[in-house]
């Protein structure tokens, strides 16, 4: 994980090895008595800076493996997002996909279906990425 920030319920989530996010947080977790939740900033399809695919279904898994690897690095597991939105830049080829989405959906996630948005955009920050996914996970005290 990271370090605290200004407030003390709050902690930077980075997963270990990957590059420090510069105007953004990937992750962060809040501290309290119950459970805690991590809010994940929008994580793409690519391999430490890089896309290894333009294809929009891999691209879905590589950026669900991103949002996994900042929650494992909070302590927890797939089972814990509660919520999740997506967002692609074309729609049609999404629908067109759905069977290959559908299966990163089941290698990573399994039968876990978190509350869910699907968003079509005209462009993300990165001009590769075709997809982006943010999502919030509730954890259960350490």
């Amino acid at each position: 994980m990271g370090a605290p920030l200004e407030h003390d319920w709050l902690t930077n989530v980075n997963p270990p090895g990957w590059p420090r996010p510069r105007g953004y947080a990937n992750g962060l977790l809040t501290a309290g008595e119950g459970e805690r939740i991590l809010f994940l900033a929008g994580q793409i399809g690519w391999v430490n800076g890089v896309f290894p695919t333009d294809d929009l279904a891999e691209q879905f898994g590589l950026a669900l493996d991103n949002v996994l690897a900042v929650v494992k690095a909070a302590g927890g597991e797939a089972s814990h997002i509660a919520r999740m939105t997506v967002y692609v830049t074309d729609l049609e080829a999404y629908r067109n996909s759905l069977r290959q989405v559908g299966e990163q959906w089941r290698q990573r996630m399994g039968r876990h279906f978190p509350a869910m948005a699907l968003v079509g955009v005209t462009g993300l920050v990165e001009p590769r990425a075709r997809v982006e996914i943010e999502a919030t996970a509730v954890l259960p005290r350490p």
